[in-house]
């Protein structure tokens, strides 16, 4: 089949502004997105940039605005988007070039919340055990591969650049609820500042973009608990 390909581009070295560029591919309905785009740049311009890697939707590198959603090209087929689709850089991040967005902000507030193990004893003689219970109390959020796919499709952070979004959420999500962890009260105060969870307006965007079907907004809303029922003992 015949995809007719609508690539918002992009070079700041030679572009004043954003312009739309369309290509057709001949494509197999069961091909990747990425495959497509692949042919694009390698057997009709060259010059097309964007972030590729695994291709097995395990990286989260070719994360992108495809026909309005965020998603992973390599994990949608030719076959979802029909015979035309629409392709551009996700939203809330400044543009590099293309379909290349600046992650470096996104990767400053994640490391802001602190995603580690943290622990203030002695290293135990041996493993911190676990029961199962306890650790699928945090699992949901160990499936996260920061493609930051749910921040770009944050209206929030499309208002407020500064807020620390999903991502960072879910990360710290992982470690404030692990058993073994010993920094939960350091980062629940991070989470309740004014650019932390409280932004937040359930909007369910985010979970609508996680390629790895995390409900990203029920684990926002468990920080925002957390933070209640933490204040309440506090007093």
């Amino acid at each position: 089949m015949n995809l007719q390909m609508r690539i918002k581009r992009f070079d700041p070295e030679k572009d004043a502004k954003p312009y739309w560029a369309e290509y057709t591919v001949e494509a197999d309905p069961i091909d990747r997105l990425l495959d497509a785009l692949n042919i694009v740049k390698w057997t009709m311009d060259g010059s097309l940039t964007y972030r590729r890697s695994c291709a097995h939707g395990v990286c989260g590198s070719d994360a992108m605005r495809i026909n309005g959603r965020n998603r992973l090209a390599c994990k949608v087929l030719v076959r979802d988007v029909g015979e035309k689709v629409t392709i551009e850089p996700m939203l809330g991040y400044p543009v590099i070039k293309d379909l290349v967005v600046d992650m470096d902000g996104f990767f400053e507030k994640y490391k802001s919340v602190k995603p580690y193990l943290i622990t203030y004893d002695n290293e135990p003689g041996t493993e911190r055990l676990q029961s199962p219970e306890q650790r699928a109390r945090y699992d949901e959020g160990t499936k996260c591969i920061l493609c930051g796919a749910c921040t770009g499709s944050c209206p929030s952070i499309w208002g407020n650049s500064d807020w620390v979004g999903p991502a960072s959420i879910v990360n710290a999500h992982r470690f404030i609820f692990d058993s073994r962890d010993e920094a939960t009260q350091e980062r629940l105060a991070i989470l309740g500042q004014r650019n932390g969870v409280w932004r937040c307006r359930t909007i369910f965007n985010c979970a609508d973009a996680c390629p790895r079907g995390i409900h990203v907004t029920d684990l926002i809303e468990q920080v925002k608990r957390a933070i209640v029922y933490n204040s309440r003992d506090v007093e």
